[in-house]
């Protein structure tokens, strides 16, 4: 998308220059060498000027739009990046908490004397 809007506001740089370097008559308009038809008065070359101006603007807006996509997609990443690691380090914490747990239920099971197997005699 910025790209694109890059492309819209170059198109217009390059036609502006256009028309400012190969206009020299009084009421007609040379674009890249060639008359542009239909463009006899003074108030045709303003509104020529303003579409170009329009078009300029809009490229503006489409790269402003794209670099606020872009950054709030790479600020969403960073987030999920971040929870990932707390997460991470809470499934650690977790872990280390449950083995200790376990290692003093296994000894608890240690510290218990075994009770001696009773033989039973046949009857």
């Amino acid at each position: 998308m910025i790209f694109l809007g890059l492309i819209v506001i170059l198109a217009a740089v390059a036609v502006s220059v256009a028309v400012l370097l190969d206009n020299t008559g009084d009421a007609q308009m040379t674009v890249f060498g060639d008359e542009v038809p239909g463009i006899t008065d003074q108030w045709h070359v303003f509104m020529a000027g303003a579409v170009v101006a329009i078009v300029f603007m809009v490229g503006v807006m489409i790269v402003t739009l794209g670099l606020k996509r872009a950054l709030g997609m790479r600020r969403e990443l960073r987030d999920l990046r971040d929870e990932h690691e707390e997460s991470l380090q809470t499934l650690e914490l977790e872990r280390r908490k449950l083995q200790q747990a376990l290692a003093q239920a296994r000894r608890g099971m240690d510290d218990q004397q075994p009770v001696p197997a009773q033989r039973v005699a046949p009857n």
